[in-house]
């Protein structure tokens, strides 16, 4: 507990020096680029026309769901998964990325992660109000369930925060870890319904993995919003299952950065 207390101590006494730097590292992201922030746009676009294609053109997949065209049900998912995807690589690098900071300033290692969240979060809260603007074209104007947006956006903030805590320092260590997330990348990304649809699944072990699947939980809480117009109380059941996942990981964080923080700054 006094470790987990530390690490908020931390961001509170840093506070000024994370946003600076979450600054800065979304100026570092897209400096140098002719398009510069225009990226930030084009390449979930470029991705979500891709699957769109193969859905709707290709295997002739793309039936509505819930009355909404599939394009819709689709960028619904696709965007949450962009800042999913960026943050399990982007925040398990950031040690390694920003190592100066610990060799050479002593900058507490745990906000390191953070401010690269929140340089992510801005892209993300970007693209989100761009997917409302989508929807707006095709008519389907924001609704009381649209504002449950932020509440996703805060659970999966802290998710990522901590996953970057814990991942970042294994990183650091070693390549193996992060070789390894990024192979698995592939499998989290089909085997938590970004492409399909989850509730349709009726084995029970196969609900049993959705059920206490972080990524499922976020990615159909933002389609919520948009399409299924389900409030989060309406589903405790999986938003305590989502909070078990969050606490586990965040009490194997805890302990992984109260073992490792001395170490970090000679392995860098």
């Amino acid at each position: 507990m006094g470790t987990f207390i530390n690490i908020i101590k931390e961001h509170i006494q840093y506070k000024h020096q994370i946003f600076k730097l979450a600054i800065t590292d979304l100026i570092k992201t897209y400096r140098g680029a002719v398009l510069g922030w225009s990226w930030a746009i084009i390449k979930p676009a470029v991705t979500i026309f891709v699957y769109w294609f193969a859905f709707t053109v290709g295997l002739r997949a793309g039936n509505s769901v819930s009355g909404f065209p599939f394009f819709l049900w689709l960028i619904a998912g696709l965007i949450p998964w962009n800042y999913m995807n960026e943050m399990f690589i982007s925040g398990m690098e950031s040690m390694i990325k920003y190592r100066y900071l610990v060799t050479k300033i002593k900058f507490p290692i745990s906000t390191i992660p953070t401010f690269v969240n929140i340089s992510k979060t801005v892209i993300f809260l970007i693209l989100l109000a761009l997917v409302i603007i989508i929807f707006m074209t095709f008519g389907y104007m924001p609704d009381l369930y649209t504002l449950q947006v932020f509440f996703y956006m805060i659970l999966a903030f802290i998710f990522f925060d901590i996953w970057s805590i814990f991942s970042s320092m294994l990183a650091a260590i070693s390549v193996d870890f992060s070789n390894f997330i990024k192979a698995v990348l592939t499998a989290i990304f089909w085997l938590s319904g970004i492409l399909w649809d989850t509730n349709k699944i009726t084995h029970p072990l196969g609900k049993i993995f959705f059920l206490f699947n972080p990524i499922t939980y976020l990615v159909n809480g933002f389609r919520n919003c948009f399409i299924y117009k389900i409030a989060f109380w309406e589903e405790p059941k999986k938003l305590g299952c989502f909070c078990i996942v969050l606490l586990v990981l965040t009490i194997i964080t805890v302990r992984t950065y109260k073992k490792l923080r001395k170490e970090i700054p000679d392995v860098l």
